[in-house]
């Protein structure tokens, strides 16, 4: 196709790049997982390397060492007591192997020289680089996964790791199961020049945010939006446009950043899940964003993706 003035049109054209999600938290992944490739020996060879190196966490929190170093060399982490039977690889960087592993709280750490992270604090404190923290994301999704399958869901038999931790496998039924990834509808119904905010009681003081929620089996996006902000404010959605997405390993969620637009304004507050839902002018949500309000209201901070699906609209 070609436009008026001879020059070629593209299919994309009007579709930006880099991505929205690119803006997002744990978004900066640049590992190249190799899934395709993987063999029995992709561990123990890539340990081989010199320039192989470990993400590890202590629970739920990663370990970072001082200077804000998150990565480990195999000696570092076997002084921490890893096991090499349960390590994940993650893939391959242009510096070299990435892994992780589970370093036993048992194992003292000179807290001196390192500390366990939370990661939603890592992220929010912008501290370390975007391809560390798609990498920390990644690990920890892939270990909390391994940590809640070890028995099979078909016959109940202990599941043991294969192809570097992409997959598991049952000895005695002889199913493969596969990482999984729960994927979360988070979406910004508009009405003119309103958009509508909830706040949950786990937030933090005078924050409101996009409201949220679970897909479920065999919904589409769209669908699960319209369903979604129903149930949870009883407005009624009609269309719905995608906007940008993002990891989000608390476990291991794809965030799907979403507008909506309002058929109806009435609003029945879900109070369960909400303890406040209501109306804000675009103005009203630009002071927000800009930490302006004059009550203090505030939406999430940048790292979250519903940071960004607000501010996309009340900047549009």
């Amino acid at each position: 196709m070609a436009n008026a003035d001879g020059t070629r049109r593209s299919f994309f054209d009007g579709t930006p790049f880099p991505e929205p999600s690119a803006a997002v938290g744990y978004a900066g992944n640049r590992i190249d997982r190799r899934s395709e490739l993987r063999t029995p020996d992709s561990v123990p060879t890539a340990l081989k390397d010199a320039a192989a190196r470990f993400y590890l966490f202590r629970g739920d929190p990663p370990l970072i060492k001082a200077g804000q170093e998150p990565l480990f060399s195999l000696s570092e982490a076997e002084a921490l007591g890893i096991d090499r039977e349960h390590v994940v690889l993650l893939g391959w960087s242009a510096a070299g192997p990435r892994l992780a592993a589970m370093a036993p709280e048992s194992v003292p750490i000179d807290e001196a020289r390192m500390s366990a992270v939370n990661l939603r604090s890592l992220a929010v404190a912008d501290e370390l680089s975007a391809e560390h923290l798609g990498g920390l994301a990644q690990a920890r999704s892939l270990l909390n996964w391994h940590g809640r399958h070890r028995f099979c869901s078909n016959c109940g038999a202990p599941t043991r790791m294969a192809l570097g931790g992409y997959r598991r496998d049952c000895p005695g039924c002889a199913v493969e199961h596969f990482p999984r990834t729960d994927p979360v509808v988070i979406m910004l119904a508009i009405d003119g020049d309103r958009a509508l905010l909830g706040r949950s009681a786990r937030f933090q003081a005078k924050s409101y945010s996009c409201l949220a929620g679970f897909m479920e089996p065999g919904e589409t996006i769209e669908d699960a939006v319209r369903r979604e902000t129903h149930e949870e404010s009883g407005v009624r959605i009609g269309r719905v446009r995608y906007f940008a997405s993002q990891p989000w390993p608390f476990p291991a969620s794809l965030m799907i950043g979403c507008h909506g637009e309002a058929l109806s304004t009435e609003i029945t507050r879900d109070e369960t899940e909400l303890e406040d839902c209501r109306w804000f002018a675009r103005d009203e949500i630009r002071a927000m964003l800009a930490g302006t309000h004059p009550e203090g209201l505030v939406t999430p901070v940048r790292m979250a993706i519903a940071h960004h699906v607000i501010r996309a609209w009340a900047e549009g």
